[in-house]
């Protein structure tokens, strides 16, 4: 549970991991045939180079100049739209212990 008014957001860039990247490519070949090879490239630019980067840090926001610009607008975004990053304040009054086995359930 978050404080009142403490909205946030986040993005993770396109990632491609082995399993799925021939299922992309092959769609954006068939559905994109114009764009296919331009937004494969982006997809590279934003990952040094190769479709996918599985180090920490960089799987989800990518690298490279293109990666960076997707960063600054989305940041420019937040705070036009007053998204900024608050802590979270968890609400332990909401809790409830689990109920034993063979307890009967309220239907609140």
């Amino acid at each position: 549970v978050k404080k009142a008014g403490a909205q946030t957001a986040g993005y993770v860039l396109l990632r491609l991991p082995l399993e799925v990247k021939d299922l992309v490519h092959d769609w954006l070949d068939q559905n994109t045939p114009e764009r296919a090879e331009r937004i494969k490239r982006l997809i590279r630019d934003t990952r040094g180079g190769a479709d996918y980067q599985a180090a920490f840090g960089l799987r989800k926001r990518g690298s490279g100049a293109y990666a960076a610009q997707i960063a600054q607008r989305f940041h420019a975004s937040l705070r036009r739209l007053g998204l900024t990053r608050g802590s979270l304040e968890l609400d332990r009054s909401q809790f409830r212990p689990p109920p034993a086995a063979g307890d009967q359930l309220t239907l609140l």
